[in-house]
């Protein structure tokens, strides 16, 4: 049976990662833990009946600090026997479940993609049914969920102390890639002994660029396996899905992000084929998709995306 990691005041972090977070669990390299999350600060939670709202929701808003003013309730952090800085972590998501029977999505002032076009807050309320994974929004659209975590890293440098979860950077974090859905596999430098793997915001859907701020926001539970790569080095995430190899950038410049992921794509093209970076290059422009994972966190993310087939 994979390890149980449930979302209460002493196994979850508002708002942050940092270097010296102290794991909450600690589990052998390739095993498999069930990790629940919550989403939402106390002034989205829904009013009635009609909604399940999570009893240690309000626990955790109540007992949890907020260190920074803002970010995501993340649950964790796990660490990783064996796992050392310079090492990989390699993040199989196995499953992943609804918890509630609703999500949320909000547009506030001077946020999103086009603060100077919206000036007041917007809340919806959005049923989420389980059994046929679909959302019914209020004015009458029913749409497929594909749920997948926003937040997905590991601790960051000691040199760079505790940091925002809000914006993506090495260690993985608020990365907001739709593709991370279950079935496919995220890998993250490791920075800390263990890896101190943490997850949150739990989206039911989300487009790519998630230009109000938020998704369809919900509590989700995971099924990760987590495993370490002693034969892996990397700098940046990377993912792969069923079809596709996987590589980010991020910056606050939306050009030099997706360079960055371009030239990690070329990297690993490099790597895996005997090609020239003049072929990599040339065979980016015929088959990789570069992709816009969000441009509302400060730092914007594009996810370069290579048919397997290509190789």
């Amino acid at each position: 049976m994979p390890h149980h990691l449930i979302a209460r005041p002493d196994t979850c972090h508002w708002g942050y990662f940092a270097p010296d977070l102290k794991p909450v669990i600690e589990v052998l390299s390739g095993e498999a833990v069930v990790i629940d999350t919550v989403s939402g600060a106390p002034a989205v939670l829904p009013q009635g009946p009609e909604w399940d709202v999570l009893p240690e929701h309000a626990a955790i808003h109540a007992e949890c600090p907020l260190p920074l003013g803002n970010g995501h309730i993340l649950t964790g952090p796990v660490a990783i026997q064996g796992a050392e800085p310079g090492d990989a972590l390699q993040v199989d998501i196995d499953a992943i479940d609804l918890r509630t029977n609703w999500g949320w999505n909000i547009i506030r002032p001077l946020s999103g993609a086009l603060p100077e076009d919206f000036h007041e807050t917007t809340l919806l309320h959005i049923p989420l049914d389980k059994e046929t994974q679909t959302a019914h929004l209020p004015w009458g659209t029913d749409l497929k969920l594909s749920p997948f975590f926003g937040v997905m890293g590991v601790a960051p440098p000691s040199e760079w102390g505790m940091v925002t979860s809000i914006i993506p950077r090495a260690m993985g974090g608020n990365l907001d890639c739709k593709e991370l859905t279950a079935g496919t596999t995220l890998f993250l430098p490791v920075f800390q002994k263990g890896g101190l793997f943490s997850t949150g915001d739990g989206h039911a859907l989300q487009g790519d660029g998630e230009v109000n701020v938020t998704a369809i926001e919900t509590s989700l539970t995971g099924t990760f396996r987590l495993t370490v790569r002693k034969d892996m080095q990397l700098s940046m995430p990377m993912a792969e899905t069923p079809t596709h190899f996987m590589t980010f950038g991020i910056d606050p410049d939306l050009d030099q992000a997706a360079k960055q992921a371009l030239r990690a794509m070329i990297d690993l093209i490099c790597d895996r084929r005997n090609l020239s970076r003049e072929q990599a290059y040339a065979l980016c422009s015929i088959t990789c998709d570069l992709r816009i994972s969000q441009i509302v966190n400060q730092h914007k993310g594009v996810h370069a995306m290579l048919p397997k087939e290509a190789l």
